[in-house]
């Protein structure tokens, strides 16, 4: 792999891991802390919408952001011809 290629695969990880962690945060933050008594007006299950994002939801996201980051760096792999 020349340095070109290096460098480009290095910027596109970097980026979706940047990316990842941005819409982590976001829910983390926003949903749990911030809009938490907007959304505890909506009830999910007998719970309040609020509390249910800062004690579960936020975990599922990163959960799902975990998988999404496999997909999409085993893609990335691919592209950069990366072998294993």
């Amino acid at each position: 792999m020349d340095e070109n290629n290096r460098r480009s695969y290095w910027r596109a990880n970097t980026a979706l891991i940047r990316n990842l962690l941005i819409v982590w945060a976001l829910v983390s933050l926003v949903c749990g802390i911030l809009l938490v008594t907007v959304l505890n007006g909506v009830s999910l299950g007998g719970v309040p919408l609020g509390f249910w994002m800062a004690q579960q939801g936020s975990i599922i996201v990163f959960v799902v952001l975990i998988f999404i980051y496999a997909i999409q760096m085993d893609k990335l792999d691919r592209k950069y011809n990366i072998r294993k």
